[in-house]
């Protein structure tokens, strides 16, 4: 049996407002072309397929459009768990439809995937099932833990608070059930754990969120007769060599933080035979704008220069400027003009003398100077024209709100209050 471990697609998510719909479709046309030519028989989605619990009409589109596409009608079976970001009960709206072609979508620990009577399930049973995909001669035990928050699993994990303490109720709570589900696994059968959770000894970048504290697993607790552990939740795709089955996180397809600049991006093929170990291999993925960080230590004139050599025409930037004095608004707009892939423009002010505000000189500057002071001094670069305005706008109706405060209306108001 093969088969293609993904996960956090994270559908919907920008960088810095910028839409990245078009980079995530590219993964999706990539992604369904290797699990034609690798000849998947199985796909397994390990959570966070959207970047938010109600993610756009756009995202959802291209979420069932690539399901469609890899289950290859009803040839590929196809497993999607929920991930944090992902609200459970929208993820699985589309059940009664999905599973006619063999498309499994779960929303919570303990979920059946046989209450809808897909054709390709054998048997099952809360939080695990058999199915026998496409064309492979052998079927798949699998257990099934979309993310296990204490309100999803409904439960209680500790009444004590303490993070140490509840590390280790949450580890001995997702070991039980691990352990009791891997009761299912068979001699004859291939053995899968497909789940969204954060396991201690995982490597994390800075575009996750809602990791650590209490909910960490101890990786040692897993499982150690699974053939394969398709794990989401982490970015970063790499093996967790402590746990004692083969456990995979396949990270993001996308770079979503500057902390990912150097990583590369994959997915994981498996080779399971029932009684064997697996085979397992990196499918390096080519999709979508790299992330870029430049340090122009030399100054503005160096960030033009590479501008003007074309340098990384093809990536979202992150720009720090090392400088004397405030970047202007010209300047800026250069370089963006230029590279408009330059998302961030961060001054490093190395002279701070010049960059300090005069604060003898405050007194007879109006209002609009002094943001502008304050702007330049925080930032190293000119307020724009725009977030003048909006400043002004502010400040303008937070001076009609109070005049209307100390003027209540005259004689009225002195009968309202008698």
């Amino acid at each position: 049996m093969r088969i293609l471990h993904t996960s956090d697609w994270h559908l919907g998510k920008t960088l810095d407002n910028i839409n990245r719909l078009d980079e995530q479709r590219q993964f999706i046309d990539e992604l369904c072309g290797i699990a034609e030519s690798e000849s998947v028989d199985l796909v397994l989605i390990a959570g966070d397929i959207f970047d938010a619990y109600n993610p756009s009409s756009a995202a959802e589109e291209l979420f069932y459009d690539a399901v469609d596409r890899l289950n290859n009608k009803g040839r590929r079976a196809v497993v999607v768990i929920a991930g944090n970001h992902d609200s459970p009960d929208r993820l699985c709206a589309a059940s009664p439809l999905a599973y006619k072609n063999g498309i499994i979508l779960l929303g919570y620990p303990g979920s059946d995937a046989g209450v809808f009577g897909s054709s390709s399930i054998l048997q099952s049973g809360p939080g695990w099932f058999e199915i026998k995909p496409g064309a492979s001669e052998h079927s798949a035990v699998i257990i099934t833990l979309p993310y296990p928050s204490e309100s999803r699993l409904e439960q209680l994990i500790s009444v004590d608070s303490r993070e140490e303490t509840l590390q280790e109720a949450y580890s001995d709570k997702i070991s039980e059930l691990m352990h009791n589900l891997s009761g299912n696994f068979r001699n004859d059968t291939v053995n899968l754990i497909v789940s969204h959770l954060y396991l201690r000894d995982g490597r994390t970048s800075d575009s996750e969120r809602q990791l650590g504290g209490a909910l960490v697993v101890d990786p040692c607790r897993l499982p150690d007769n699974a053939h394969f552990i398709a794990l989401g939740h982490l970015h970063r795709p790499q093996r967790i060599k402590s746990a004692p089955s083969p456990a995979y996180y396949s990270g993001s397809p996308l770079a979503y933080s500057f902390s990912e600049t150097d990583y590369s991006k994959v997915v994981y093929i498996v080779d399971a035979v029932p009684g064997r170990e697996s085979e397992i291999k990196e499918v390096y993925l080519n999709s979508g704008k790299p992330l870029k960080q430049w340090k122009a230590k030399n100054g503005i004139m160096e960030a033009l220069r590479w501008c003007e050599e074309g340098r990384d025409m093809n990536a979202w930037i992150d720009l720090e400027v090392y400088t004397d004095r405030a970047l202007t608004l010209e300047e800026q707009k250069l370089l963006r003009e230029l590279n408009p892939g330059i998302i961030n423009i961060r001054p490093v002010v190395t002279d701070e003398k010049e960059s300090m505000i005069d604060f003898e000189s405050r007194e007879g500057k109006k209002i609009e100077e002094l943001f502008r002071d304050y702007y330049r001094f925080k930032t190293g670069m000119e307020a724009a024209e725009d977030m003048m305005e909006s400043f002004l706008e502010v400040i303008n109706d937070n001076q009609e709100d109070d005049l209307e405060e100390i003027q209540p209306g005259g004689e009225e108001s002195e009968a309202q209050v008698s």
